[in-house]
């Protein structure tokens, strides 16, 4: 028997899913009842009997937490709620109700194992941010329910509907989010299959943002610290592969139109899916659908093959270089196409190819492991960092390549600190460096501008490329975000008092990161040339944890210093810079402030410029420290493990490498494609630390001895 299992999501266009209904009534005002055979189970507050079927006993909360707020939609397996999660602040989330509609004893048993199999999937994948990650399975009146987190947004069949065929520069981008995700789950040896423009939703990120309601985001995309903006659904068909499974004929599930051969007789690969990708690709290029009849405008069915490029819209224009990729992404033959997605990464050139470390028993990296090349790491689209300038110097004035240049600067030594000494004291400070500080009220208006002096050394890297470590003096200061405001790890608020240390002017700029990486290798490969958005003094970006920390050791070796990556802690109060507001110039942020995607606000301002790529480090005022980027351009690793919250965190500012999540790393700051909330001071997100993309980069730090 052949069981298709399909629920109707949120995303789904409201006119039809609420069709059926006759109001929509508020989670405040509404009991819920149980019976499966009621064709109308809300009612008024405080009913005693089910205005519909009669039934007694009417259900406030699912398992006295979960309060419905009204049906999404019904299927042949049961039905699709919207709620909120009264234990989490009525964190909005969907339940599932099994109550399968079938005859016999063995299609309900096969009915009842895809549902646990899919809480099963859900449960080991939804720690991925681009996945609906599991809140609850349980079973409550002999019936089974699933609680899933919300995904608040459009899926791109509406979207496709609504703004009319895809650009290229959409289709990279939709490549560069799904990708990685792909990867993530085909590497837990699970095959999606149902890969759709249904099954594709578009995250709701440009919200509206106040100092007032900034902490009681209904988004769980800020919360979890998902920052893509495309979230892959509907994983209630996917299966487990194993070797026998790869090959033995099963249940055939998927949709026509997008399904490839071998899957509608029973058999899933990777390269299943990624026929499937290709082929929503091409609907979004084309705007030409399945049709009800089962025919297909896109597919020739006498000469057997896809006549995209015929039913391109007049004025689009495809380079060669997608057009191929689309191309052998939809061959008919499974042995024709791309078999994993990391060759479709590579096809794509979303990230550079060094090899990669070469993971050993609990996760240590071997020696000399850039003679091994390893997995590609999983991308998340797009991360990236600002090279560095010369310092205090108008956007259009001429910039130093492969130096910086302290304008101002005063009281300089006549002596560089040495560069292969074999003690670790910083000797001495080079110089000092003046700058404007400026702050501006919550519509962006600046209210202040003030003068602001720092002390820094430089780092002479070879070939007249110098860093700058700047002098941040120690203190105390709240890590984390209020109880009002913010993401829930960043909770507890807490105070830290930490030591004195020097930290980066900027972000690593590409021309300091080619001088480092040409030094001799001390544990992996460095690719010389691994950013996407080229320039010498915009940030290194598309760099892994693991390669940041390679630059680290490379460069402590050479100058006899222990630099690394910053603690969390060190970043936040550096990033701060003596301020207490989301942001170090104040309570928002502006496009004329820092380098994000400003086609979304925070409090008051207006929308601003949105610049699709890095900019060179230094083009925007600094902090109460002298230091530069640290709001957007791009995210920036820090050395610590991944924890949920701040409870048993450091309070002197030190690395928190235990207790955590070793498998994950920190990130900090935003990046030029992130919305204003993922820029504050306090946000935090996590990856792997094999990751690397166009949005992520570093900095480094040293301490003071």
């Amino acid at each position: 028997m052949i069981i298709f299992y399909k629920f109707l999501h949120i995303h789904e266009e409201p006119e039809k899913i609420y069709d059926n209904l006759n109001q929509i009534i508020s989670a405040q005002d509404m009991f819920y009842c149980s019976n499966p055979k009621c064709s109308h189970p809300f009612n008024p507050d405080k009913s005693k009997f089910c205005q519909s079927c009669g039934q007694p006993n009417l259900t406030p909360l699912f398992r006295n937490r979960y309060r419905v707020i009204r049906l999404l939609g019904e299927g042949g397996f049961g039905r699709t709620y919207e709620a909120v999660d009264t234990d989490r602040m009525d964190d909005p989330c969907v339940i599932k109700q099994f109550m399968p509609q079938f005859q016999g004893t063995s299609a309900l048993e096969k009915a009842t194992e895809l549902f646990q199999q899919e809480a099963k999937r859900l449960y080991e994948l939804g720690e991925h941010p681009q996945i609906p990650r599991l809140i609850a399975y349980f079973e409550q009146d002999k019936r089974l329910y699933l609680v899933q987190e919300l995904i608040e947004g459009q899926n791109l069949l509406a979207e496709l509907n609504q703004q009319g065929v895809f650009t290229e520069e959409k289709i990279w981008q939709l490549l560069a989010d799904i990708l990685p995700i792909l990867k993530f789950v085909h590497d837990r040896n699970v095959i999606h299959r149902d890969i759709k423009l249904e099954n594709i939703i578009r995250r709701r990120t440009s919200i509206h943002l106040s100092p007032a309601n900034s902490g009681n985001l209904r988004n769980s995309a800020f919360r979890r610290g998902g920052r893509r903006e495309l979230v892959l659904i509907d994983f209630g068909v996917s299966k487990q592969v194993t070797g026998s499974l790869m090959t033995k004929v099963g249940t055939t599930v998927g949709t026509p139109g997008y399904s490839p051969m071998e899957q509608m007789r029973g058999q899933v690969f990777p390269g299943s899916d990624l026929y499937s990708l290709g082929i929503t690709c091409i609907r979004l290029l084309t705007k030409c659908l399945p049709k009800v009849d089962g025919s297909d405008d896109l597919y020739d069915p006498i000469n057997g093959g896809w006549i995209w490029r015929e039913r391109l819209p007049a004025d689009t224009k495809i380079s060669s270089e997608l057009a191929i990729i689309l191309d052998k992404l939809i061959q008919d033959y499974l042995k024709n196409r791309y078999q994993s997605a990391d060759e479709v990464i590579k096809a794509l050139n979303l990230y550079s190819l060094p090899p990669q470390p070469h993971f050993v028993k609990e996760g240590q990296l071997a020696l000399n492991s850039a003679r091994t090349q390893g997995s590609l790491p999983p991308l998340n689209a797009y991360l990236t960092e600002e090279g560095q300038i010369a310092i205090n110097s108008s956007p259009n004035q001429s910039r130093q390549i492969n130096s910086n240049i302290s304008v101002n600067s005063t009281e300089k030594s006549n002596t560089n600190p040495p560069l292969n000494q074999s003690s670790q004291r910083i000797v001495a400070v080079k110089s000092t460096f003046e700058f404007k500080v400026v702050t501006v009220d919550n519509g962006g208006q600046q209210t202040t501008l003030n003068s602001g002096k720092a002390r820094f050394f430089e780092e002479h890297l070879g070939s007249g490329t110098v860093m700058e470590m700047v002098s941040v003096s120690g203190g105390t200061f709240l890590m984390g975000s209020p109880k009002d405001r913010g993401d829930g790890d960043e909770k507890p608020q807490h105070p830290v008092t930490l030591p004195s240390f020097y930290i980066g002017k900027f972000p690593v700029t590409q021309a300091q990161w080619t001088a480092v990486a040409a030094l001799p290798e001390v544990k992996i490969f460095l690719n010389f040339d691994a950013s996407r958005f080229k320039g010498a003094n915009r940030p290194i970006e598309n760099v892994s944890w693991y390669e940041a920390v390679e630059f680290c050791a490379r460069l402590s070796r050479k100058t006899g210093k222990k630099y690394r990556l910053p603690s969390e802690a060190q970043w936040e109060y550096a990033c701060r810079g003596e301020t207490v507001t989301p942001f170090h110039f104040g309570e928002t942020i502006t496009s004329e402030l820092a380098n994000y995607n400003g086609n979304s606000n925070y409090a008051d301002v207006p929308k601003g410029v949105y610049r699709f790529q890095t900019t060179d480090v230094g083009n925007f005022k600094p902090n109460a420290f002298g230091l530069y980027d640290f709001h957007g351009n791009v995210w920036e690793w820090c050395a610590d493990s991944w924890h949920n919250n701040y409870n048993g965190a450091p309070a002197d500012g030190s690395v928190w490498d235990s207790g955590g999540d070793s498998s994950l790393r920190l990130l900090r700051g935003g990046s030029w494609n992130d919305h204003p909330p993922n820029c504050r001071s306090a946000c935090r997100l996590r990856y792997q630390p094999d990751c690397k993309a166009s949005i992520v980069g570093f900095r480094v730090a040293i301490s003071v001895v």
